[in-house]
């Protein structure tokens, strides 16, 4: 029974734990015995104490059921402290750093009764500088990043839930790239105590799952919001397709999942329309870019200084383009950003949600890098929640998906329609 209970869903492992018909200690034994196994090849672990683990699923079971999430292993990405693993943001300089107390979002996933099953790999300061972790659907191929390890760890069925960060498209595209469910929710509506920052402006705290009621049953933790734990939909919404002034950089397994999904999604009875390109929206991702730059010179400022030597080449090369940004030019910059996200919430005067790539196409080979953010980054910095949702697989055998983005602070009727729109692109999977 051991060797299948790790490929459970959260939502049906938590009823069998609410039932005692699961203990977590056999649910926890069970995602071990997977990550012994496949730990070797995908490296998506930072901190991994199998004894420690087991001990918090046998107190969980000797006690009351404490919440929703009771008895789930979850994986914390590397960038939120615990008071009970290290925490080393993946970089060099914190390799002895043992915080205190947890991050906010991780102490609410334990009031619910989460237990951690460890820490998982992050990018280095959750920026571009790729960790030792590989995608599970293919170990020569990038799992993204910089949640590549809590990503990886949930799609190889390490775990049935973790937590993740978005600043650019962090949370969204190792969720493509594995094929499994990935949200960002609105901008703060997760508290970010005790996440390292890394930009204000931007920073979202958010998960992964393999279905995305599951992923609802952990952002109505997260989020504080009941709602989340019941998708029922039995609308039809309106869809708006946007390609992005990205267009041209997609590759053509997602220019056939764009088609597809209109195709499949039109057919089920929903409203699809194709949505013009704003000509004025093409320097968006680098408009995004300057401000995370900006941004994150401020927040490493203290690594920066004291520590330039253990900075990856890459991330030295961004903070020192932020010193070009003078103070009213980074605050001209805010005002276009959000002048775009007033923009962008009166597309929903018009439109339930609207489903635009998440990645340019299949990952690309981990050599080469945790892949580009570009279709992630305006989402980003308009705030709006996304979710990437996987139905298809390209010409390398890899997945491929695309994301449903809703207008702010409406998580629960994205997440409600998007469970709609993958039940429907899931059960017409595109193979290329």
């Amino acid at each position: 029974m051991s060797t299948v209970l790790n490929k459970l869903g959260a939502l049906e492992a938590a009823r069998l734990l609410n039932r005692r018909e699961l203990t977590a200690e056999q649910l926890v034994r069970a995602c071990l015995a997977r990550i012994e196994q496949r730990e070797p090849q995908i490296h998506a672990w930072a901190e991994l104490d199998p004894d420690h683990a087991l001990a918090q699923a046998r107190a969980l079971d000797k006690g009351p059921v404490r919440g929703v999430l009771h008895g789930l292993p979850l994986a914390v990405k590397d960038i939120f402290d615990t008071h009970d693993l290290p925490t080393r943001y993946g970089s060099s300089i914190y390799a002895r750093h043992h915080p205190d107390a947890d991050a906010a979002c991780v102490a609410l996933c334990r009031e619910a009764g989460a237990l951690v099953l460890g820490k998982s790999v992050t990018t280095e300061f959750a920026t571009y500088h790729p960790g030792p972790t590989r995608n599970p659907r293919n170990p020569a191929y990038t799992p993204g990043g910089s949640s590549s390890g809590s990503a990886a760890a949930v799609a190889d069925d390490m775990a049935p839930l973790a937590l993740g960060t978005q600043t650019a498209g962090s949370i969204i595209r190792p969720a493509a790239y594995c094929g499994i469910i990935g949200f960002k929710p609105s901008f703060g509506r997760v508290p970010r105590a005790g996440t390292k920052a890394l930009a204000d402006s931007l920073d979202t705290i958010g998960g992964f799952a393999r279905s995305v009621e599951d992923v609802g049953l952990l952002a109505s933790v997260l989020m504080r919001d009941e709602r989340l734990r019941n998708l029922a939909y039995s609308g039809k919404p309106r869809i708006g397709m946007f390609r992005t002034q990205q267009w041209r950089h997609s590759l053509p397994e997602t220019r056939a999942a764009y088609e597809h999904a209109a195709r499949v999604l039109s057919a089920a009875g929903a409203r699809v329309e194709e949505m013009p390109l704003p000509a004025e929206d093409c320097a968006v991702a680098q408009l995004h870019a300057d401000v995370m730059a900006y941004e994150s010179a401020q927040s490493l400022a203290y690594e920066r200084q004291a520590h330039a030597g253990q900075l990856s080449t890459k991330l030295q090369t961004m903070l020192q383009a932020a010193a070009g940004i003078a103070t009213q030019d980074y605050l001209d910059l805010r005002a276009r950003a959000a002048k775009l996200a007033a923009r962008v919430d009166s597309w929903f005067d018009q439109y339930d949600i609207v489903l635009t790539p998440s990645a340019s196409g299949e990952p690309p080979f981990f050599e080469q890098g945790t892949g580009d953010p570009q279709f992630c980054r305006g989402w980003t910095m308009c705030g709006v929640p996304a979710v990437h949702l996987p139905f298809a697989q390209g010409p390398q055998g890899l997945p491929v998906g695309l994301q449903a983005i809703g207008r702010v602070n409406t998580d629960h009727a994205l997440l409600a329609m998007a469970a709609w729109v993958h039940q429907e692109l899931a059960s017409q999977p595109l193979v290329m």
